[in-house]
């Protein structure tokens, strides 16, 4: 018995230890096929495992800026627009500051990607330029300078009449460079050059008498009573190779419409204002004599000066002193009309002449009394226009601008008509 007890001691013993190993095998098995269906599932639905979560997306696209011109050392033209382009994004500000701290205008277009400068630059000038613009990685700035060239010459426009002036109602604007435009160069001239009637708009153009003078004249004679500005952007035109032109502005004011009529062969000068006669003056004109050349010419005149005295030599027109014609006498209240030496001007001498006779070497000589009247009543730029010769006024002698349809007018500008 004691053997016997002995093997089930022995069996009983080893039995208790294989089944604390059972368990752990199962567990063990059903671990592995649990883990590798969990591994399974993952791959084919795509969920994102915590390694694959924490991994940083795609960066977004930064916006970008650039100016144009770029960064340059005095060689930007005075014509060159600048520009500020923004890639990727959309442009906040963008401010470009000249040498006087001013700002130069410009404005972002309808998208809001591109600044574009409305203005000429100055020159040996330098700007800096700031912008800003936002994208989908934040804020970006970007700063920029450039400066403009040094031009070899400038052409400054002198321009009549003078700022502040009251002029009459057929007074052209005449501008007139120092320096010769090219011809190429003359329709850019014209498009920077601006004229503002007010209270209303009127029709106009320019003309160009010379390669340094061009002249511009409404369609009709001026709006009696209106302002004009006259705006010169000639600050970033080439009006040569190297030769740059200056910009300035002129204010004058029209008055009221002072127009007169000479007719040669009745002796008569006869004075409207804004369409009423004020007066009928008795006048001597240019005699037939000596070959016709001192015949008054028939056309549409302009008031250029007004002298309340005025020494007239007949040498300046060209007649020797040995000349049975020549002439050298002081007169007053000389009315220029032309460049060749026709005034309105009191002519004491030939009283007994006016309103009969012609007897003078072309100029309109009157009483000194309605001589003078004539002259507190007139300005620069009062039309008179003569009938009754056959000798017409020449092209530029004067301000005779109204001699000319406006059509024929327009052909002398560069733009065409």
């Amino acid at each position: 018995m004691s053997t016997s007890s002995s093997r089930q001691s022995t069996a009983d013993h080893r039995r208790p230890t294989a089944r604390r190993w059972w368990p752990a095998l199962v567990l063990a098995g059903l671990a592995l096929p649990l883990a590798s269906c969990q591994s399974t599932a993952s791959s084919a639905t795509g969920t994102t495992s915590p390694s694959s979560s924490s991994a940083p997306s795609p960066s977004a696209t930064p916006a970008t800026i650039a100016v144009t011109p770029a960064d340059a050392a005095g060689d930007v033209r005075l014509d060159a627009p600048v520009t500020v382009t923004v890639a990727s994004g959309t442009l906040e500000d963008v401010t470009v500051t000249g040498p006087d701290g001013a700002a130069l205008p410009g404005a972002v277009d309808a998208k809001g990607t591109t600044w574009t400068s409305s203005a000429p630059l100055a020159p040996a000038s330098r700007y800096a330029v700031h912008a800003v613009a936002t994208g989908a990685s934040g804020e970006v700035t970007r700063d920029s300078v450039l400066t403009t060239l040094t031009p070899t010459e400038t052409a400054f426009p002198a321009v009549a009449p003078l700022s502040g002036s009251t002029v009459g109602v057929g007074m052209p604007v005449i501008v007139t460079l120092d320096e010769p435009v090219a011809r190429s160069a003359r329709a850019a001239v014209e498009q920077h050059l601006t004229v503002t009637a007010k209270p209303a708009p009127v029709e106009g153009a320019w003309s160009w008498v010379s390669d340094s003078k061009l002249e511009y004249r409404p369609a009709q004679y001026w709006p009696a009573h209106t302002t004009v500005h006259v705006a010169l952007d000639l600050g970033g035109v080439e009006v040569s190779p190297g030769v740059w032109g200056k910009t300035r502005a002129v204010d004058f004011t029209v008055g009221s419409a002072m127009v007169s009529t000479v007719d040669i062969g009745a002796h008569t000068l006869t004075v409207t204002r804004d369409g009423a006669v004020l007066r009928t003056i008795p006048v001597t004109l240019g005699q037939s004599g000596s070959g016709g050349k001192y015949i008054t010419r028939t056309g549409t005149k302009v008031i250029m000066s007004l002298e309340a005295t005025r020494q007239m030599d007949a040498e300046t027109t060209g007649v020797s002193p040995s000349d049975p014609n020549y002439y050298n006498v002081a007169t007053k209240y000389a009315m220029r009309l032309t460049n060749s030496g026709e005034f309105l001007h009191a002519a004491p001498w030939s009283v007994a002449s006016q309103g009969k006779a012609n007897v003078s070497h072309g100029c309109t000589g009157m009483s000194t009394a309605n001589a003078k009247w004539m002259f507190d009543n007139s300005k620069v730029g009062d039309v008179v226009t003569y009938v009754g010769s056959d000798r017409t006024i020449e092209p530029g002698n004067g301000f005779n601008v109204w001699n000319e349809t406006f059509p024929q007018w327009k052909a002398g500008s560069a733009l065409g008509a």
